[in-house]
């Protein structure tokens, strides 16, 4: 995916996800299931909590380095290629899906603009979907927050998986 922001909605008061006032039979229809997007946001929170790596050569035994190593991000992290992995075995429909959730949530238009921007996500897919939504620093929270004007929570998924 391009890092571009989709173009600013005409409407002002469209960009905010809040406005979405539509009748729940007017709602799109997703292709991506709640626990798929839930599974992505309670991981990428396990990931978006550890720090920057700041040790270059940290040797062989974790117990050497006091395991500093389990608190900080880094492309080798189990927890981010699990996220890759998860983004990579989805199908186009639903990575499709999983950007234009999390560009409504970001603000980038309402669910009247959901068409729209589900169409400029298909235009820039491409094979980095799960780096380019990697990248976003509040991406659990633009899901959860889109996914909230479906109807949609993921408190119940969160219970007894943290």
């Amino acid at each position: 995916m391009k890092t571009t922001a989709p173009p600013a909605p005409t409407d002002p008061d469209s960009a905010s996800p809040a406005r979405a006032a539509l009748d729940p039979a007017d709602l799109p229809r997703l292709n991506i299931s709640t626990d798929k997007v839930c599974f992505i946001v309670v991981n990428e929170r396990r990931y978006a909590v550890k720090d920057v790596d700041t040790e270059l050569d940290s040797g062989g035994n974790a117990s050497d380095d006091r395991m500093i190593d389990v608190l900080e991000s880094s492309r080798r992290d189990p927890v981010r290629q699990e996220l890759v992995t998860f983004i990579h075995t989805l199908n186009v429909d639903e990575q499709l899906d999983l950007v234009t959730l999390a560009w409504v949530g970001r603000g980038d238009g309402g669910l009247d603009d959901w068409h729209r921007l589900r169409a400029l996500a298909g235009q820039e897919h491409n094979s980095r979907v799960a780096t380019y939504l990697l990248g976003m620093p509040l991406l659990a929270d633009y899901l959860e927050e889109a996914l909230a004007l479906f109807g949609g929570s993921c408190a119940d998924f969160e219970e007894g998986r943290l």
